[in-house]
């Protein structure tokens, strides 16, 4: 049986922008998706800790070092600028596997995002 576990997780980012008029996915500093083994197009879930929240989409790399943390396209609705987030990306496994699997746990600086 293969079963869902986390793969990835980006603890506490703060919104940094959104955009409705894009296209839609969501936008992390490049260093943040590299230090949680996330890649570009991958989809995750998005929670939002200031309102409840729970939106799934896909990243796109912002610049590195920037902070940035953007949600575009209809899930701008669902944040404002200075929300904190969690973002959570899931893998599929054997359930073997998943109970020696490690994810890849990011917690970056709460004012900046930018890793500590």
């Amino acid at each position: 049986m293969q079963i869902h576990v986390v793969k990835s997780k980006i603890h506490r980012v703060k919104v940094t922008g959104a955009d409705l008029n894009y296209i839609g996915s969501i936008t992390i500093d490049e260093d943040l998706m590299e230090a949680a083994n996330i890649t570009e197009g991958e989809k995750v879930q998005i929670v939002n800790n200031n309102n409840g929240e729970r939106l799934e989409t896909y990243v796109i790399p912002g610049p590195r070092n920037s902070g940035e943390i953007t949600l575009n396209g209809a899930a701008a609705r669902k944040v404002a600028k200075g929300d904190i987030l969690i973002i959570i990306a899931y893998g599929i496994m054997e359930m073997e596997e998943a109970k020696n699997f490690k994810p890849s746990l990011v917690f970056p600086d709460e004012e900046t995002n930018l890793l500590k």
